[in-house]
């Protein structure tokens, strides 16, 4: 969730109901008044953020959302990143592959091979399974579950050929 907040403060400042409906409409996750508020308390204590007071007419003032240099590095740092304990979360993943723009190739390359590994590993285990099941709603649910592990990583090998490419890669090439 930070990475998504973070990404959207960075287009623009925000108050918190905005805030909350930008994240929403660009990524179909519904935030809660008890996870946004918190989290962008603890951006403000880091100072990746600041909060000003902007008047309403007829209404109390709103805080308004700003992110600083701290918070656009804390912002990049967090895209390039991608622990091995997170890159099997697709939407970890996916809020990353978001901000591919902001990166490097080099670090793109990095969060693509940390989801590779994760697939990689997965895919392992789960042939190991197909193989020994005994029954056979099982093995077609594996097998299914296998299947879309082989398009995601083929998926992935489009992306990595497009890492030094500074446009957004056309979605109709990525999609089978």
């Amino acid at each position: 969730m930070d990475v998504l907040l973070l990404s959207q403060l960075a287009r623009r400042p925000s108050h918190g109901y905005e805030l909350r409906r930008r994240v929403e409409a660009a990524t179909g996750i519904k935030l809660h008044n008890n996870s946004l508020y918190p989290a962008l308390r603890r951006f403000g204590e880091a100072g990746a953020v600041t909060r000003t007071l902007e008047p309403q007419e007829g209404r109390p003032p709103r805080h308004v959302y700003t992110l600083t240099d701290v918070g656009r590095e804390l912002l990049h740092d967090q895209l390039a990143d991608l622990p091995e304990e997170l890159a099997g979360d697709e939407a970890e993943f996916l809020a990353r592959l978001a901000g591919f723009g902001r990166l490097s190739p080099d670090e793109r390359r990095g969060v693509l091979a940390a989801r590779g590994r994760v697939l990689a590993e997965r895919r392992t285990r789960l042939a190991g399974l197909a193989e020994a099941a005994d029954d056979p709603w099982a093995g077609l649910v594996l097998d299914e579950v296998l299947r879309r592990i082989r398009e995601e990583q083929a998926w992935l090998d489009r992306l990595a050929s497009r890492t030094d490419d500074p446009t957004v890669p056309d979605p109709g090439e990525e999609t089978t």
